[in-house]
């Protein structure tokens, strides 16, 4: 309240009703929030200055209040109308460069003794209420907004990688436990390279895998099966197979010399 007795003080002698006492009290917190009174009307005027006071006639319609402020940095305009209907006044505050208006509608009596309208110490009642309302309804379009503006984060790419396929499980193996990638399985000495050469990187140690040796493979494939012997598909793709018994062809029958008819030792027929 702090500065509202000077303010009042200076135009009691102008206060004839409830109404003037309660747009008074209005027009000193909106000089808390950082404006300044330019003077009445809805049009500014030449030699207009800012000032914390009211302005000369600012109450001489009883009816309609109109008041213009700027703000102490010049970046806001704002116009405060007063309305009185009946027991009631109707505030109405708009800002000119947002075209944000604002209003709050209370009952005169609930703030404004009229009865103690050149005493200051008892004119005004329940203000803390009255603050309050001001400053949810009416006296939000009346701050001038500093927010700064926040760094925003650069922009991520969100496109999909065409490579991503999200269907697919990914592996549990770490990839320190994966194994190596073998080299081509064709190239000549290819077995035993990691043991010569143990920090290059190279495949192939003391065991030797038929299928990644680097000899010359036969044309052979376990996993078309054997005929007589394996069914295909028996031997996975890629697994490691030892034949057993010969392969690519059939087991050879009896020697005819092994089993002669009964009765016959011709050895030369």
């Amino acid at each position: 309240m702090a500065g509202l007795e000077v303010l009042y003080s200076g135009v009691l002698g102008s206060v004839s009703c409830a109404q003037d006492a309660a747009v008074c009290f209005v027009h000193w917190e909106i000089i808390k929030s950082g404006f300044k009174c330019l003077g009445t009307g809805d049009q500014p005027r030449d030699g207009e200055k800012k000032s914390e006071l009211l302005p000369a006639a600012w109450n001489a319609s009883k009816e309609l209040y109109t008041l213009r402020y700027r703000s102490s940095d010049d970046k806001s305009n704002l116009l405060l109308k007063a309305i009185t209907v009946d027991s009631t006044l109707i505030f109405n505050f708009m800002d000119s460069a947002t075209d944000r208006v604002t209003d709050l509608t209370i009952t005169v009596s609930d703030y404004v003794d009229e009865n103690s309208l050149q005493t200051f110490d008892s004119v005004f009642k329940n203000t803390e209420d009255l603050v309050k309302k001001l400053k949810s309804s009416l006296l939000p379009a009346a701050k001038t907004e500093k927010k700064e503006k926040r760094e925003r984060p650069p922009a991520t790419d969100t496109r999909p990688n065409p490579d991503h396929d999200p269907l697919r499980i990914p592996s549990r193996v770490p990839p320190t436990a994966r194994p190596p990638n073998w080299t081509d399985p064709m190239a000549p000495f290819a077995a035993g390279g990691a043991d010569l050469d143990p920090f290059g990187g190279r495949a192939g140690g003391m065991i030797v895998d038929p299928l990644r040796a680097g000899f010359p493979r036969s044309g052979f494939d376990p996993t078309g099966g054997i005929p007589g012997v394996l069914p295909p598909g028996a031997v996975p793709p890629g697994a490691r197979f030892d034949p057993f018994g010969p392969v690519g062809r059939h087991r050879p029958g009896p020697d005819p010399d092994h089993l002669p008819p009964p009765g016959y030792d011709d050895m030369f027929m």
